[in-house]
């Protein structure tokens, strides 16, 4: 029997499933993120963005209804190593001076993966007639390059200045 073709509609479940994981692999995530982070205006960032997360996911849940099929993720390679790189260094740089400048690139690789992902989803979205999910997606893209410009604002302003002068003290 002949395998069926896969259509642009199956990339797009399986390019959803991808986000789906990865956006509950991020919930997990920013908590610890919060907790490590020595600057008030990161840690906030980090719990703002938390909150904005959970919504993306009822957003998501309601892209998988119109398209008639069940949220759930699928593994997701990216996003796994992105997590783990943040992981490594909150442990090697634990109340070091970097420290918060290694978890704003952490969550900025993450950010850039996101906004890259919705971008796609929602280009695909329209060309399948998802009008309901384009307005989700493009919903949840804006906070996405919004939070990229929040954890950019903060690096330049608070984080990598305060690294500076800590390194100079030394």
């Amino acid at each position: 029997m002949a395998k069926k073709p896969k259509k642009l509609e199956d990339l797009f479940h399986e390019t959803l499933k991808d986000i789906y994981y990865a956006e509950n692999k991020i919930l997990k995530t920013l908590p610890k993120m919060a907790k490590a982070a020595q600057s008030q205006e990161l840690r906030a960032a980090f719990t703002l963005h938390e909150k904005e997360t959970r919504g993306q996911v009822k957003r998501l849940d309601r892209v998988f209804r119109i398209i008639g099929k069940p949220a759930k993720g699928k593994s997701c390679a990216a996003i796994n190593g992105i997590t783990e790189e943040g992981s490594e260094i909150m442990k090697d740089f634990k109340g070091a001076p970097a420290l918060d400048a290694g978890l704003l690139a952490a969550a900025q690789a993450v950010e850039h993966y996101e906004i890259s992902r919705y971008g796609t989803l929602s280009t695909w979205a329209e060309e399948l007639g998802y009008d309901e999910a384009v307005t989700l997606l493009d919903a949840t893209l804006a906070e996405e390059k919004n939070t990229d410009k929040t954890l950019t604002g903060i690096a330049k302003l608070v984080v990598n200045v305060k690294t500076e002068s800590e390194d100079e003290e030394e």
